[in-house]
């Protein structure tokens, strides 16, 4: 797993080294605690490295905390921020907020806040990435057949969900139609007409998009993603996420995976 990157971003030598020593004490190995004397320097590095989580003070020369922010923005770079200072001043923080900041704190600093900010900035991070990694792997006829899902039968929802749980199993249409206690034939044609897709169809749909999100959030081996989308072998996988995708999911991972740096 390679580890994320927090920048402390702080013009004060003691208060940055306090703060970089805090959190490497706290690191687990997940992240990189990485450190800049300036708005310049934090510009230079993020420039070579993806920041995920910034800490920056608001007051410093040239390049100003809520600048620093700005400038990312514009660069449309987006790390979870947390804005430390000195002063507790109402437009700093109105600022800040504004700017979508996280976390406001104010200094000296006590390394139970610090540990206690950055631990919600990683969640907010977390819910971001996950976001980001939906967005990407969408199937819109799976979305369709998802927001129909209030003006859709109960015994469809039912199964809709049933299927949602079972992607890794070995399940097939009459399996899902005993689930709801339907015959197979009446099954087939509700489903179809309330889905607006057959059967094999979503099931093979939900697979993909399963498979398209294991591709991009972990490193699992291409055969174990397989398995975990319910697909016995690596080879049929891979000729119908193809079949889908346009491409393989060796390939659809190096499109879509984040910059590990």
């Amino acid at each position: 797993m390679v580890a994320k990157n927090i920048l402390i971003v702080d013009d004060e030598h003691r208060t940055r080294q306090g703060l970089q020593k805090t959190l490497e004490n706290w690191n687990d190995g997940s992240y990189s605690i990485l450190a800049a004397a300036n708005g310049e320097e934090a510009l230079a590095l993020i420039e070579k490295r993806r920041i995920h989580i910034m800490i920056t003070d608001i007051r410093m020369p040239e390049i100003t905390g809520l600048k620093l922010v700005n400038l990312l923005k514009e660069k449309d770079m987006s790390p979870v921020v947390i804005v430390i200072s000195a002063y507790s001043e109402f437009e700093y923080a109105q600022e800040a907020l504004r700017l979508g900041v996280v976390n406001y704190l104010l200094k000296p600093i006590g390394k139970k806040k610090l540990i206690e900010a950055v631990e919600e900035a990683v969640a907010v991070l977390a819910k971001q990435e996950r976001a980001g990694i939906i967005e990407r792997v969408v199937d819109d006829k799976i979305v369709h057949a998802t927001t129909k899902r209030d003006s859709t039968r109960d015994t469809i929802r039912e199964a809709m969900v049933y299927i949602g749980q079972h992607l890794k199993d070995d399940i097939n249409q009459k399996d899902v139609a005993a689930h709801v206690h339907l015959n197979p034939s009446y099954f087939s044609v509700l489903f179809k007409e309330q889905v607006e897709l057959t059967f094999s169809e979503y099931l093979t749909r939900r697979r993909i998009q399963r498979a398209k999100e294991l591709v991009i959030s972990t490193t699992l081996p291409i055969n174990e993603i397989a398995e975990e989308s319910g697909y016995k072998t690596a080879k049929y996988f891979i000729k119908i996420f193809k079949e889908l995708e346009g491409i393989t999911p060796s390939a659809y991972r190096k499109l879509n995976r984040e910059p590990s740096l």
